[in-house]
């Protein structure tokens, strides 16, 4: 294979990485190739297992028509992306679910939130904007995240995720982390989809935040 090549092949596996499920249509137009040279690494580089076609998911799907399939990255792919299973923390989180009970689990999950949680307020202290820093943090600690305006707020995507194969064992994790997200964020915020279950980028919907107008008290006269 010629090196460059090898070079559009991984970064069209990089794109759908960073940019989480991605059509054909929209790898070709961010990286500038032709729909026939995008669906050639495309089918080569699913050949190779690094990535999958799939239906989008239900909750991404917006307006008429059948929707693209997306693109996917698998695990296989992640795990060449410097991306390593620590197979050491679901034998532990497994054992200590079967001799004390999966509450410690809970427990275990919670602290780990609030440590990246402390870890998070150096970067938030920076930035009015709350769902940037979270971002930001999110991006030093190998999440590959963005954030993506919607009509009543944003989505806050995890293209990449470090411990998914932990978390697919182990949901309190997800939940701990989504907590984590609502209180550094100030409002309730909703999963929508995680890569844990399958569905190739976390993605988490921080509603709009209105801002309560202050009454001033008093009689007219």
């Amino acid at each position: 294979m010629k090196i460059d090549e090898l070079s559009t092949r991984n970064a069209v596996a990089r794109s759908v990485l960073e940019n989480g499920p991605s059509t054909a249509v929209a790898i070709g137009e961010r990286l500038g190739l032709t729909p026939a040279g995008v669906r050639r690494h495309l089918d080569l580089l699913i050949g190779d297992g690094i990535l999958e076609a799939k239906e989008p998911h239900s909750a991404l799907v917006r307006g008429r028509g059948r929707p693209s399939k997306v693109f996917i990255m698998t695990d296989a792919g992640r795990e060449k992306f410097e991306h390593s299973y620590d197979d050491l923390a679901v034998a532990a989180l497994k054992f200590i679910t079967a001799q004390s009970g999966p509450h410690l689990v809970s427990i275990f999950a919670k602290f780990r939130a609030d440590e990246m949680g402390r870890r998070a307020e150096p970067v938030l202290a920076k930035n009015k904007n709350r769902s940037a820093a979270l971002a930001e943090f999110l991006n030093k600690e190998g999440y590959a995240t963005t954030v993506q305006p919607r009509e009543f707020g944003e989505e806050l995507c995890q293209h990449h995720c470090p411990i998914a194969h932990v978390a697919a064992e182990f949901p309190q994790l997800c939940e701990a982390e989504t907590e984590l997200f609502s209180k550094v964020l100030g409002t309730h915020v909703q999963r929508l989809a995680t890569i844990a279950h399958g569905d190739g980028v976390c993605t988490t919907f921080v509603p709009k935040i209105t801002e309560k107008k202050t009454l001033t008290s008093g009689k007219a006269r």
